[in-house]
This record gives structure tokens, sequence and C-alpha cells, in this order.
């Protein structure tokens, strides 16, 4: 039996059911009384515990909000993260500001909020009119991840090396589209320059689809499509002989994801969420979520027999800690190197070398003391700013829909995947090798999530494994904060890619184990989806 099931309110009430919830039982009867079951979550309003920032639920900086429990040094240190994770890096050197130099040289954005507007969801690009496509740029929260297709890591060891992708040879394991100047050397004279193109340029595009219910009515879906053109490492247009143009090159897009109440999720206890694991379908539901064993770079900083962990950051579960997750994202999307990976992103490549024989700079990851570019003050108070942003309130939790879109939200069994509440560990715990602060211990907190990758079917699928996840396996996204996405940001969209404008596009999207919960979606009434995308958005 699952562990966390919910303790039920069982209150009654007497009202004319939807015949998805009468289930058959004198299903003739209009009008037919019967005593509902409310989950336990339905009045819930702080999803955060004690770390909910109820007063900032209906803002546009929602997600902006320190947790209330900070003490005043917690505060002034989640503050100077926060000047941190805004910053905007420049190319180095800069004589007059040396602390803001070091991006790149290539790169995806210079700044942490290009990606994580207002801490929340990238806007999605849309296609100029009379496009067709348009080229990745300064605007764009989105890239892609690669690496070389070498089969299958059940198992993490020393002799697959912990299963860790093999990046591009030349490239590494991330693309960036975006370049200091003269990043590319065929940039220096070329009449068709582009001056801060990166490792090539990549372009979006989109295809679209319907679904349509039986009903009658239809949803349009779009689904980006990207294609790589002009790479480093050939002087040609749409040449075929570039490391990253390969057959055995797998590409996976990436959307920033929101950084609230990442230290609440990194101390839930690894047994809880092990616990939900099913990875054979033991109870025969159709859903079989298993962990991803992730490289553990602190464990391997630290000279740990074992450098795994449990995987619970990232769309695939492929980063242990939010400092390991913050700190590669410092140095991978903007190539500033800090303590924890002290070595540029590019380094030893082509494209480094040529770039610093070319312009004589003297970027190679490290200032003028011979020290990363973000030093260890700085580390560590943006990953404590990501740490300690709070948990936004609920919202509406006494409407009609919302309420009977909590009985929905469960009778479809989308909590087969969001799990919805946990209690935080107490005691001598550690975030990423540092001692936790208080204000997250023992927090009864409501993410809606499992921390486990499920496959999510070929509809989803990027076709690359990462660590020990598959090419249709996702975690299962929180979705507290859900519903204030478009209040933080108008043009923020859903999924890795962000392909979906709104909740309904995104539950569509779902296939895999989430099939049946889809399509039981769909089979609702209007009235009844409208009711059960109403809860969600009150999360």
């Amino acid at each position: 039996m699952n562990i966390f099931t919910q303790k039920k309110q069982y209150l009654s009430l007497i009202v004319s059911l939807s015949a998805i919830l009468l289930s058959g039982c004198n299903s003739g009867s209009s009008d037919k009384k019967t005593v509902i079951e409310y989950p336990g979550y339905t009045y819930i309003e702080k999803l955060g515990g004690e770390a909910t920032a109820v007063n900032a639920s209906h803002s546009g900086h929602g997600f902006s909000t320190p947790m209330p429990t900070l003490n005043a040094d917690e505060l002034e240190k989640h503050l100077a993260g926060d000047a941190n994770f805004e910053t905007a890096f420049t190319t180095a050197p800069n004589s007059e500001h040396p602390e803001l130099d070091g991006v790149g040289p290539v790169f995806n954005n210079q700044d942490c909020n290009s990606c994580h507007q207002r801490d929340g969801r990238p806007s999605t690009i849309t296609i100029p009119e009379g496009k067709n496509r348009v080229l990745l740029g300064s605007s764009a929260g989105i890239f892609l991840r690669m690496s070389i297709d070498d089969g299958e890591c059940a198992e993490p060891s020393i002799d697959n090396n912990y299963c860790k992708n093999e990046g591009v040879p030349g490239f590494g394991d991330q693309l960036f589209h975006r370049g200091v100047l003269r990043a590319r050397a065929e940039w220096d004279a070329a009449e068709d320059a582009l001056p801060f193109i990166g490792q090539a340029n990549v372009y979006l595009a989109y295809e679209y689809s319907t679904v349509n219910y039986a009903d009658g009515s239809s949803v349009e879906l779009k689904k980006p499509v990207f294609t790589i053109e002009r790479p480093y490492d050939v002087t040609a247009e749409n040449r075929l002989d570039s490391a990253i143009l390969q057959a055995d090159v797998r590409y996976s897009p990436r959307n920033g994801m929101p950084v609230f109440g990442l230290g609440l999720l990194e101390l839930i206890a690894e047994a809880d969420i092990l616990a939900l694991a099913d990875e054979n379908d033991a109870d025969s539901d159709g859903i079989s979520g298993r962990p991803n064993w992730v490289f553990d770079a602190i464990k391997a900083r630290d000279n740990g027999p074992l450098p795994v962990s449990l995987g619970r950051f990232g769309w695939k579960a492929n980063t242990p800690s939010v400092r390991t997750q913050s700190l590669g994202a410092l140095r991978g999307d903007m190539g500033i190197t800090n303590p924890l990976f002290p070595d540029e992103s590019i380094a030893n490549t082509a494209l480094h070398e040529s770039y610093l024989a070319r312009t004589g700079y003297v970027d190679t990851g490290a200032d003028e003391n011979g020290e990363p570019e973000a030093d260890q003050a700085f580390s560590d108070e943006v990953v404590f700013y990501a740490e300690t942003l709070a948990v936004p309130g609920r919202r509406n939790i006494n409407d009609e829909s919302v309420v009977a879109g909590a009985v929905l939200f469960e009778q479809i069994n989308c909590t087969g995947c969001h799990q919805p509440d946990f209690t935080t560990l107490t005691g001598d715990v550690k975030l990423g090798g540092v001692d936790a602060p208080d204000t997250l211990k023992g927090q009864h907190i409501y993410p809606f999530t499992d921390m486990l990758l499920h496959d999510l079917g070929e509809s989803l699928a990027d076709n690359r494994r990462d660590f020990t996840a598959n090419g249709n396996e996702w975690k299962t996204r929180p979705l507290w904060g859900i519903g204030l996405t478009k209040t933080v940001n108008p043009a923020a969209g859903f999924l890795h890619d962000g392909r979906a404008d709104n909740i309904e596009e995104a539950i569509l999207w779902h296939g895999g184990e989430a099939q049946q919960s889809t399509d039981d979606f769909m089979a609702l009434t209007p009235i009844d989806r409208q009711s059960l995308i109403d809860f969600v958005m009150s999360l």
C-alpha cells in the first residue's frame, strides 16, 4: 500500500454528480444524491508548510518571495543571492568590473533570470508573421542537451563512468547557441557575419496537430522542432561532416523551470521517494515510477566511495541537489566557472583554443588571481537563494469548481504520479554537503510530485538517455505554484520544451503511463474538464 495515502476528510454534501463520478452506480437517476469523499488536500492553502508565502499568491512576483521563516542573517544571505541571480556577466576581460567578466565564450544566457524569468518559466518563442522558423538568440530561455547514443545504462558503476552521458567530441553535452564577440573564427571577416553565434546556428519551428473531444470541441497542439546549421567545425553552411550532425548524436530541448521550493524538495527523505517506486508495476495500475541514479559532483569532489546519488532536479531528475543544479547551470548555461565546476564548459576544444589564440584574451575560466570566475561567496549565496524561495499559497480554494476538481483529480488518478504530500527531514541534515537551514526542516509540504521517472509516451519522448533515465522518461513535475505561471510571465509555456500554452494542452500531451488518465480527462464533460483544470490552477 502507498505509505503516503492521504488521510481523507469525509464531508457530506448533497449534489448531483456527473456520469464519470457516478461510475455506474444508479447513474440512470440524474438527481441521485450521494456523499462525496474529499481528498485531504482539497482545502490546504500552505503548500510549502510554514515556508509558504501566502501574501504573494496573487502577485506577478509570486515566485520571488523569500521564505517567511528566514532569520535576519538568512534573509541577508537570500537577498545577496537574489542580486547574484540577476547578475548579467560580461565578456572577459572587463577591467572596470572584473567581478562581472567571464561569460562564455559560448553560452546560452548571461544571467540566471533569462531562463527563469521572475524565478518561473521563460517566455515561449513565437515565430514572426511571414516566417516559418526563428534563430535562437538572446531572448531564448531554451537550449539543447546533447550526447552520443551509447545505449541503456541501468546500473551506475565505475566501469560505465556512473552512467554519465558521453558528450559530443569538440562540443560537450550542451549546445551553446550564443557566443561572445569573435567566438567564431569564420565571423572575423565574413560578409554574412552573425558575430554573436556560438557553436552553431539553432533554428526553431513548430509542427501543429489537433486533438478532438467526443463533444465536438478541439484543441490545437504545437511541437517545437529544432534545426542545427553551420556548426563551428565546418566552414560551409549545411555540410553534414560536423561532429554534432552525426546519426549517433541525440538532442533534447530544455526549458528553464521555476526555482522556488527547491530546498524543501531536497529535504524529502530518500526512503520516502523510493517507497513510491514501482518499477515493475507490481500493483498493476499501469504506473511504474522509478528513480534516476546520477553522478554526484559533490561526492566526487569529497572523494566519496561511490559518487552517485538519487536524482531530484532537472526535467529527467539528472542532478541530485540544488547546489549541483545551480552551479552546474552557472558554468554550463553561462560559462561562469565556480568552485564546484572550475573548468570552462568548452575547455580544450578547438573552438576555445582558436578563440584564445585569435583574441589574445586570457579567458580560461580563472580570474586574475587564478580563482574561478564566481567565488565561493557568490556561489553559496545564489544556491541559498534557490533553496529558500517560498512556495506561493493556493488561491480560490473554496470555489465550487476547484473543490469539484480536487475530487476529479483523484478520480482519474492524477495522483498516481503527482503524489500530493511529504514531510521534510529533521535533525542534522545537509543540502548539497552544507548544513540545511532549520526553516526547511519538518515541514508538511504538498508539491504534487513523486520525484520519480515515468514513461510519458512517444509524443513527449526525446529519445535521449540521461544517466539511467531512458528517452521516454521524465520526472514528475511539482504542481505547486503552477496556477501562477501566467501571472508571473504571461508568455510562459509548459512541459520541457514549452510546447503547451496552458494546463489543458499539457494534460493532452501526456501518454504512456499517463495515457489512461488523459483518456479519462478527455471523457469528462466540458464542465468537469474545466473543474479539474481549475483545481490544478488553484495550486
